[in-house]
């Protein structure tokens, strides 16, 4: 039977086990696939902690973790088009990729180009897919400069890269230990911490012309205040606070076209997945630890099939 690594009820570490599952058929609009590579993110943990995405139903129990993956079409669901068992994939996930088996919705699965790894492509439709999201929804015109908070994590490292390649002044504030990075990814890298406005405003003195938020809480309060348009002032962190200080949660499309669009980048050479750390599945617990630690560099990446 095929093996997945779950949460059998809401809480910390010790409710994840590995279990046996039984074979599943893909539903309409629905791929099984053949894991190959599945992305860790903070979100797995968090959703094992009990927390709900907005509008989803209650997690059945046991569940499987993880929101993304890339692997092969095993079965076509009805009604699928475009789609072929042996078709190379890569998506989010309807239940779960630390498996060896899952079933993708094909409204957010996109074709894996060839020149693409597997464990690259896991690493896309959480974290890159978002930064794409995100600083489209900035819509800042080249030259403009964009500061962007945490930007040494995986959704940070994403967003720096692609604005820069779309010809912003990235600005990106993060641990000091995370400084050659940062501006090895092209952007100026500001320590985080107390008084973040006023070093920001120290390599700004004009402020910037966007904010994008991956922090929350008091950092996205200290550099709301750098942002004339409040307009400009998004987050993916704390969809509670940034209304309140006039800017707006980051509106994720989550369409196949947005994968096909962050692959090609990936392709061209202006997005790098920076997969930091890979494991193999039967690590699974030690891959969601270096994740839940707080102090990932990059992405994480499961590796499940050959």
């Amino acid at each position: 039977m095929p093996q997945a690594y779950v949460f059998t009820e809401h809480g910390g570490p010790e409710v994840e086990a590995f279990i046996d599952l039984p074979p599943v058929s893909p539903g309409p609009g629905q791929l099984l696939v053949a894991v190959r590579a599945a992305g860790v993110n903070p979100v797995d943990w968090k959703l094992r902690n009990g927390y709900r995405r907005p509008g989803s139903a209650p997690a059945e129990l046991p569940a499987v973790l993880g929101s993304e993956a890339a692997g092969v079409v095993e079965a076509v669901g009805p009604g699928v088009e475009g789609f072929a068992v042996g078709d190379a994939v890569f998506g989010s996930t309807l239940t779960g990729g630390y498996a060896q088996y899952t079933l993708l919705p094909v409204e957010v699965t996109a074709h894996k180009p060839d020149a693409l790894s597997f464990t690259d492509a896991a690493a896309l439709p959480v974290a890159a897919a978002t930064a794409y999201d995100a600083v489209n929804q900035v819509g800042l015109a080249p030259g403009a400069t964009l500061l962007i908070t945490g930007a040494g994590g995986g959704v940070g490292v994403a967003a720096t890269q692609i604005a820069r390649g779309f010809g912003l002044r990235v600005i990106g504030t993060a641990s000091a230990g995370k400084k050659e990075f940062v501006e090895s990814l092209g952007a100026v890298h500001v320590p985080s911490g107390p008084d973040l406005a006023g070093r920001v405003r120290a390599v700004a003195p004009d402020g910037v012309d966007a904010v994008l938020d991956l922090v929350g809480g008091a950092a996205l309060q200290a550099v709301a205040e750098l942002v004339e348009d409040r307009t400009k002032l998004i987050s993916a962190a704390d969809k509670g606070t940034v209304p309140q200080l006039g800017g707006a949660a980051v509106v994720r499309l989550r369409t196949a076209a947005v994968l096909d669009e962050v692959a090609k980048l990936v392709v061209a050479g202006t997005l790098r997945p920076y997969v930091t750390r890979t494991f193999p599945l039967e690590r699974a617990d030690e891959a969601l630890r270096a994740m839940e630690d707080g102090h990932a560099q990059g992405k994480i990446v499961i590796e499940v099939g050959p």
